[in-house]
């Protein structure tokens, strides 16, 4: 049975988040990409095969050479699902400095009878 991938997964671990930053400013090759990191060429192999699995990257041969290209479109799930929390948050914050505003008034209010 296949294993499915998601965006999700392939933004989890770091090694991956910085294989995506490397390759959002130009496409390189693996070697290139190897080079970055202490982990061995395999290592890095499968996390680039996970990315193109989820679609963040897509590997084009120029000659012998095959260069990872960033597609970031598939980042606008993640924007999209983490923007539903943020805007939860902040409402439930606005919410909650409002109450908290409103006790602060009602308790000088308060004192200021007395």
């Amino acid at each position: 049975m296949e294993k499915r991938r998601d965006v999700f997964q392939a933004i989890s671990d770091p090694t991956r988040r910085e294989i995506i930053q490397l390759v959002s400013h130009q496409p390189l090759n693996l070697n290139s990409i190897a080079g970055h990191f202490d982990s061995s060429r395999p290592t890095i192999s499968q996390h680039i095969k996970i990315l193109t699995e989820c679609g963040l990257i897509i590997i084009k041969k120029q000659g012998r050479e095959r260069y990872c290209e960033a597609k970031l479109e598939q980042l606008a799930e993640v924007s999209t699902w983490v923007e539903q929390y943020r805007k939860y948050w902040n409402e439930t914050i606005d919410a909650m400095e409002i109450y908290i505003n409103d006790l602060q008034s009602k308790k000088t209010k308060n004192d200021k009878q007395k």
